[in-house]
C-alpha cells in the first residue's frame, strides 16, 4: 500500500479488474486461514509462522518482478495463501496472555499493523517514482528480515495436550460455527470486513480519478490514518477496555466508521476529506481489537486456533466479495462503495448489540459460549 492499485492501473485495468485481483488474494486467505489455524493447533504455532512468513517473502518477490497483469494476479493469489497466518498470530497471543490482558494485547497486535501502515506507505511513496515494482521488492526484503527475526526470537507457547476428540471437534469451519456465539462473532467480522474493504479497494482509484493524486501523495494520507490507528491501539485501548465493555467498543467504533463512510463521498476538497478519514481511523482502531478480543475468549485453548482461523476466514470471505462489489460500484458511481460501507456498518451495530458485553473464557472444549 498504496502502490498496488497504481501498479494495476498502469496496466490499464478498470476498477472491476482491480476488484477481481483483490478477490483472488482474499479467496486464497479464505481457504487457507482455517487450515493454518488447525495445523498450528496440531504441530505448533512457531513452525506454521516460520513457513508462512517465508512464503510471504517469495510472493512479494514475484510481485516485484511481475511482467504482466496475469503475473500480478498470480503473485497475489500466492501471497494470500501465506498472509492467512494472522489467525495463528492471534492464537499465539491468546495462548500467552491472561484473560484480563487479552484486549490490550490484541490491541498491540493491531498496533503492529498500525506501525506497518505508517512505515509501509511512506516507504512505498518514496520508492514508487523509481518504478512500481521497487516497493514490492523492498517489501520482500522486509519479509525476509522478519523471517530471520522469527527464527531467532519466536518461541513455541507451552504445549497443550489435545485429544483426538478435541481435534475432531475443531476439524472444520462448519463445526466451529455450531457454537452460536462463534457464529455471531464471525457474522460481525464478515459484515465489518465487507464494509472496510470498500475503502481499501477503491480509495487510491478514487483519489487518482477525482483529485489527480499519485501514489506518493496518497501514501502520506494513509500514513496519517495509520498514525492515528497505531496511537489508539498501542496506547489507548488499555484505558478504553478498562472503562467500556468489548461490545460497547465494537458498537461505538462501528458507528464512527459508518458516519465517516457515508460522508466521505460528499467531501468537495481533499481538506474536507481529511475529517471523515480521521473519524474512520478512530472507529476502526477501536472496533477491530474489541471484536478480536471477544472472539479469542469464545473458545477454550484447545479450540482457539481453529476458532480464530474460522473468524479470519469470515473476514477473508468478505474480501472475496467486497473488492468485486467495490470495483463494479465504483465504475458505475464513484461514491457507491463508500455508501455501501456505511449501510453495512449499520448492520454490524445491529449484530453486535446481541453479543454479550464481556466474556469469560470457557474452561474446556465442551463448554462453548452462547449468545
Amino acid at each position: 500500500m498504496p502502490v498496488l492499485p497504481y501498479l494495476v492501473k498502469a496496466e490499464g485495468a478498470s476498477g472491476t479488474t482491480f476488484g477481481f485481483i483483490m478477490m483472488g488474494y482474499a479467496a486464497a486467505q479464505f481457504v487457507f486461514a482455517p487450515l493454518w489455524g488447525r495445523l498450528s493447533d496440531r504441530i505448533g504455532r512457531r513452525p506454521v509462522m516460520l513457513f508462512t512468513i517465508a512464503g510471504t517473502a517469495l510472493s512479494l518477490l514475484g510481485l516485484g518482478f511481475a511482467p504482466s497483469l496475469l503475473w500480478i494476479a498470480a503473485a497475489r493469489v500466492v501471497g494470500g495463501c501465506f498472509a492467512a497466518n494472522v489467525s495463528v498470530a492471534s492464537a499465539y497471543i491468546a495462548d500467552v496472555t491472561d484473560e484480563s490482558e487479552r484486549t490490550r494485547w490484541m490491541g498491540m497486535l493491531g498496533a503492529s499493523f498500525g506501525v506497518g501502515f505508517v512505515l509501509g506507505p511512506a516507504i512505498g511513496g518514496v520508492l514508487a517514482p523509481y518504478g512500481y515494482g521497487v516497493p514490492m521488492l523492498a517489501a520482500a526484503g522486509l519479509a525476509g528480515a522478519n523471517w530471520i527475526h522469527a527464527v531467532l526470537a519466536l518461541r513455541e507457547p507451552p504445549a497443550r495436550a489435545v485429544s483426538a476428540e478435541e481435534l475432531g471437534a475443531a476439524a472444520g469451519r462448519v463445526a466451529e460455527l455450531r457454537d452460536p456465539l462463534v457464529r455471531r462473532l464471525c457474522a460481525s467480522n464478515l459484515v465489518f470486513s465487507l464494509a472496510v474493504t470498500q475503502l481499501e479497494t477503491m480509495f487510491q482509484y478514487y483519489m487518482a480519478d477525482r483529485f489527480g493524486w499519485d501514489a506518493r501523495a496518497v501514501a502520506f494520507l494513509l500514513v496519517g490514518m495509520a498514525v492515528v490507528m497505531g496511537g489508539i491501539q498501542g496506547g489507548g485501548m488499555r484505558a478504553l477496555s478498562a472503562r467500556f465493555s468489548e461490545r460497547s467498543l465494537l458498537v461505538g467504533g462501528s458507528a464512527l466508521l459508518a458516519g465517516a463512510f457515508l460522508a466521505l463521498g460528499e467531501m468537495p476538497t481533499v481538506a474536507w476529506l481529511l475529517l471523515p478519514l480521521l473519524v474512520a481511523a478512530v472507529g476502526r482502531a477501536v472496533a477491530q481489537p474489541a471484536l478480536l478480543s471477544l472472539t479469542s475468549m469464545a473458545a477454550s485453548a484447545e479450540r482457539r486456533g481453529a476458532v480464530m482461523g474460522t473468524f479470519q476466514s469470515a473476514g477473508s470471505l468478505a474480501r472475496v466479495i467486497g473488492p468485486v462489489a467495490a470495483g463494479v460500484l465504483y465504475d458505475q458511481l464513484r461514491p457507491g462503495p463508500f455508501l455501501l460501507a456505511g449501510v453495512l456498518l449499520a448492520g454490524v451495530i445491529l449484530i453486535a448489540r446481541g453479543l454479550p458485553a464481556r466474556l469469560a473464557e470457557p474452561a474446556s472444549l465442551g463448554e462453548p459460549r452462547t449468545a
